[in-house]
C-alpha cells in the first residue's frame, strides 16, 4: 500500500514515541527521511539515527533525545507543507520559528536544511515542517 504523505507519517510516529517515552523509533527507510533525520540531529532534536538493512525494505532507526527530567527535546512537531497545499517561501520570507527558539526545515535546491541555514545561504524553498 502506498503512503500519501511519508513525512507526516514520520512526524506522527515521532510524536507518539515521544509521548510514550520510547528510547528509539523504527520507520520505513527513504532518502528523504534520512536527510530529515540528519537535520534533526544537527539541530539537537534527536540523538542519532541509523539505517538497518532488512529485506525487503530497509528500516530507519531513530534514537530520541530527552533531557535529565525526561522532557523530550522536540515538544512540538508540525507539518507545514502538505500534499494538498504546498507552502513555498523565498529566502527573505522565511521567518524564525518562535523568535529563533524553534526550527523550520526547508526543502531547497541544495537539499534539506534548517531555516537558519537557508537564510544564511539566501536560498528559499518548501517549508516541510516546524519543530520546537
Amino acid at each position: 500500500m502506498s503512503m500519501t504523505d511519508p513525512i507526516a507519517d514520520l512526524l506522527t510516529r515521532m510524536r507518539n514515541a515521544l509521548t510514550a517515552k520510547h528510547d528509539r523509533l523504527d520507520v520505513p527507510h527513504s532518502k528523504l527521511k534520512t536527510s530529515l533525520c540528519g537535520v534533526l540531529k544537527s539541530e539537537g532534536f534527536i540523538d542519532d539515527y541509523e539505517v538497518v538493512e532488512d529485506p525487503p525494505q530497509d528500516t530507519l532507526r531513530i534514537f530520541l533525545r530527552y533531557n535529565a527530567e525526561g522532557v523530550p527535546a522536540a515538544r512540538r512537531l508540525t507539518r507545514v507543507s502538505k500534499p494538498g497545499r504546498r507552502v513555498y517561501r523565498g529566502a527573505d520570507d522565511i521567518k524564525p520559528v518562535l523568535n529563533g527558539l524553534g526550527v523550520a526545515i526547508v526543502s531547497t535546491s541544495a537539499g534539506l536544511m534548517s531555516d537558519r541555514q537557508a537564510r544564511a545561504q539566501r536560498i528559499g524553498g518548501e517549508i516541510v515542517c516546524e519543530l520546537w
